[in-house]
This record gives C-alpha cells, structure tokens and sequence, in this order.
C-alpha cells in the first residue's frame, strides 16, 4: 500500500487512463461498489516513483496480493519472472479470456508468473464474472 499521498488531479488521469478497470484483474470498479485504490507498479519500497508511469488503478484484492512483489513464479517453468506492467505493456500481450471471459488465461511467463501470484483466476472472482457476464458488464471491451 502506499505511504505517499497521490494527489486528487493524478487520480483522476489514472482512473481516466485506466478506463475505471483493475489494471490487473480487469474488474470494472463501477461493479464492485467501491473505489479501486492506486498501486506503485515498481512499489516505493523498491524506490518506485508517485508519478503517473508508475501508478495504475487496481482493485483492492489485486493490490494487497501484489503487495510490493515485481516478480513471481511462472508455474509452467518454475522460475521467477517478473509481473505485469500495466503502463508499459499491453494487457493482451501477456493474457486473454479463457472460458468466455470467465478465467484469465496467460499467453507469457509474465502472464502466467502473474496470474498465480494475484490469484487472478481465484473462485469468487470467476464466479462473479460469471454474473457480469451475464449481465452484460464483462469482459471489457478493448
């Protein structure tokens, strides 16, 4: 979590640029009934900068599982392999929607290394995203 406080105005152009979706998960806040929080991607801990290259908006499950983690286990080869960075890749560069949006599938050893360490396919999620599904809410639209 962070300890430096992220201006008002720098919220807004994460959540703006961030189209209101965990930048992990891909949950839309407007479903979960409460504001996502702003993650250090690189976390202050490990001299991650409060600039807009290196904050996205994730929801709170997402942000505590990250914790101030750059790398995880990629559990097809056992290595470690760093995490996702939602500012300077592509979201669908690393994972798709397996299941009809219902899990998160990784393309990548960053995707996979992902996945396991945010718990991206975790039951509750996958069966809300079932209801969003039906819904209509999900998956977002790119």
């Amino acid at each position: 979590m962070s300890r430096t406080y992220v201006p008002v105005a720098l919220r807004r152009q994460i959540a703006d640029r961030d189209r209101l979706l965990c930048s992990y998960c891909r949950t839309a806040q407007k479903v979960v009934g409460g504001e996502f929080t702003v993650d250090h991607i690189v976390p202050e801990a490990l001299g991650g900068p409060t600039a807009l290259p290196n904050l996205c908006l994730a929801c709170s499950r997402c942000n505590l599982l990250k914790g101030d983690r750059i790398v995880g286990l990629d559990p097809l080869t056992g290595t470690l392999e760093r995490l996702y960075h939602p500012v300077q890749e592509q979201w669908a560069d690393h994972f798709a929607w397996a299941d009809g949006g219902v899990l998160v599938q990784g393309l990548t050893a960053t995707g996979r290394a992902t996945i396991q360490a945010l718990h991206l396919n975790r039951l509750l999620l996958a069966e809300s995203r079932k209801l969003w599904i039906a819904a209509g809410w999900h998956p977002p639209q790119a």
